[in-house]
């Protein structure tokens, strides 16, 4: 269930990162950024607003295509995408898994990942409106099909604060960034993953 909600999640982040909105602050912001590095917590509602995790990490973005986000708490787990692949390795379970990209960018939003489709052509963008302190736009998938049902994105004073994932099971989540650095040199190991021995990992590795 948690590598679920952490794959999505990782998707329409990674997606909101890698492309931009037309003629908005959105756009001037993700336009100007090639590299992403920040700390983060992450918090996962139900439909009914019951808790379902806490979470926290680190997270490395490089357009375009390669993304890491290392979540620390309550678990130690690594999702990965290094242009061609996705890797998630849960340490607790000792347990991986690799598909190839094009295989399990499926759902809309994650289709930004692979670069073939432009945002405006994927997702609808509405700026929704000033709330303490923080811009809010919303952007909506225009397929049908689509694993999210909704995403938000706020900013506050031009910089990322923050991003909503609604899916369509009415799951909520929240994702706020802080020590935030933009466009920084990053080390390219960030995007490889090499397991310890006896690791259980599901799918071909290349």
């Amino acid at each position: 269930m948690r590598s679920i909600l952490l794959l999505r999640l990782f998707m329409v982040v990674s997606a909101a990162l890698s492309f931009a909105v037309e003629a908005d602050p959105v756009s001037d912001y993700f336009s100007a950024l090639k590299t992403f590095e920040a700390k983060f917590t992450q918090r996962v509602v139900d439909a009914n607003g019951e808790l379902i995790q806490e979470s926290g990490g680190e997270v490395w973005i490089s357009k375009p295509g390669r993304f890491r986000w290392n979540y620390t708490t309550p678990y130690h787990q690594i999702i990965v995408a290094d242009g061609e692949r996705l890797w998630n390795y849960d340490a607790d379970l000792e347990q991986a898994s690799v598909s190839p990209i094009d295989e399990t960018l499926t759902s809309t939003p994650a289709m930004l990942l692979s670069g073939l489709r432009p945002l405006s052509e994927i997702m609808n963008t509405t700026a929704i409106g000033l709330a303490e302190d923080v811009a809010w736009f919303r952007l909506q998938p225009k397929g049908q099909d689509a694993a999210v049902e909704t995403v938000r994105i706020g900013l506050h004073k031009g910089q990322l604060k923050v991003i909503e994932v609604r899916d369509n099971f009415g799951n909520q989540t929240r994702i706020r960034f802080s020590d935030i650095r933009l466009n920084q040199p990053l080390d390219e190991a960030l995007f490889r993953l090499e397991f310890p021995p006896g690791t259980d990992v599901i799918g071909d590795i290349p």
